[in-house]
């Protein structure tokens, strides 16, 4: 275990625009909406900080566009006790954004616009110092396929623990999922990777069980029911999620595995970091979040 017990995340930075509306437009509708506000995102820039959050040393290996948005992504991230010495100033591209929209009962539907996180370089994860501490690394669906499999790959020949936020949802090569140590999906992300729809726990742990390979992990997360646990000596558990009046649900997959990373890299159990990171979670929906505003509404 390093000294100094590092998590790496290697993923996405959006520079977000949330809209507060009563509804998603239909198609040629123009709808109105109540106010918005621009906010630090990405999923790879969200579980940064959520890990940093927990306590734990956070980096980030990423990359912005040389434009507004791109610098005001750097400096969230170091408002947020993130490392950002690995990210990538890109100037020919744009910074990742997104159009967020959410709802009076704290759901909302987004388009991400992912520009320079496209445009990673898989060779800059042969840097020696971006590994120095390093206990563990952190994934997302945000960057191109050939990120993930470098990191994943570099990672198991460092013998270090890789986990997958497998969102958004899409096939995964063979060998990234073999490298994987951990898979942590949602409902939805779980169905359309082939198992079973989740309507509650008992259906969760079902999809969790359907999902898993010997000596992976493998979570699920079924939002307002909480979540099951099926770990690498294939036993499971169900954990009911903390109830909370709900604030917006915008970025609680994020703060739940960027908690349940440190947790991991700091040396809890699986089944104990997974309550943390559940708790801390449930905090994020009622209003107590990681992500911060970058600007005024």
């Amino acid at each position: 275990m390093p000294t100094t017990p590092t998590v790496l995340v290697a993923g996405s930075l959006h520079h977000d625009i949330m809209i507060e509306t009563d509804h998603l437009p239909r198609p040629d509708e123009t709808a109105v909406g109540r106010r918005w506000y621009p906010k630090f995102g990405g999923k790879g820039g969200n579980q940064a900080v959520a890990a940093a959050h927990a306590g734990i040393a956070a980096r980030m290996f990423g990359a912005v566009g040389e434009d507004d948005f791109g610098r005001v992504l750097r400096a969230a991230l170091a408002a947020g006790g993130v490392d950002d010495r690995f990210v990538t100033t890109l100037p020919d591209h744009g910074s990742g954004m997104s159009v967020a929209l959410a709802l009076p009962n704290g759901d909302y539907a987004a388009t991400i616009v992912s520009g320079a996180n496209l445009a990673l370089d898989p060779a800059r994860l042969q840097d020696a110092a971006l590994w120095q501490d390093v206990a563990l690394v952190l994934l997302q669906n945000e960057v191109a396929e050939a990120i993930n499999l470098a990191a994943a790959t570099e990672a198991r020949r460092r013998g270090l623990p890789v986990l997958l936020n497998a969102a958004p949802a899409r096939p995964l090569p063979a060998a990234l999922r073999a490298a994987v140590d951990i898979l942590i999906v949602n409902a939805v992300e779980a169905a359309m990777m082939g198992a079973d729809e989740v309507r509650d726990l008992a259906t969760a742990e079902q999809a969790a069980r359907a999902l898993a390979r010997p000596g992976q992990a493998v979570i699920v997360t079924a939002g307002g029911h909480g979540l099951a646990l099926v770990t690498p000596e294939g036993t499971s558990l169900t954990l009911p999620a903390t109830p909370v009046e709900v604030v917006s649900t915008h970025g609680a997959g994020d703060c739940f595995c960027g908690t349940l990373a440190a947790e991991r890299a700091r040396g809890t159990d699986l089944a104990t970091a997974c309550r943390i990171a559940s708790t801390r979670a449930a905090a994020h929906v009622a209003g107590q979040g990681n992500a911060a505003r970058i600007g005024q509404d």
